[in-house]
């Protein structure tokens, strides 16, 4: 008898589909820098689940999809770090993070 039980494909393809849209919703609805660059997050962290779900049922013993998961991990790091800095640097000069407060990045 096996006491580990794996969780079915299905349910980490919902699960990934559901935290994919939260994130959508997020940057779509949100008009605040932070909260959008917290829902791509979301929707980064969405493929990492793809990647790790697909790679354990469709190659149980590689782990290309764990290595593409760091890849995105790091990549996600990299983003936000200049996405962060952006943000402080666009506070200092409009003393505010709504998009809607900052047109003048336009010219």
């Amino acid at each position: 008898m096996n006491l580990q039980s794996e969780i079915p494909l299905e349910y980490m393809i919902v699960l990934s589909t559901a935290v994919f849209f939260i994130g959508l919703v997020g940057v779509v609805i949100r008009r605040n820098l932070i909260t959008m660059l917290m829902g791509i997050e979301l929707m980064l962290n969405a493929v990492n689940i793809n990647f790790v779900a697909f790679n354990h049922y469709l190659f149980p013993h590689r782990l290309e999809g764990h290595f593409f998961a760091l890849i995105v991990m790091a990549i996600a790091a990299a983003e936000a770090a200049v996405a962060i800095a952006l943000i402080i640097n666009i506070y200092r000069k409009f003393s505010t993070v709504s998009v809607d407060d900052v047109d003048e990045l336009k010219y």
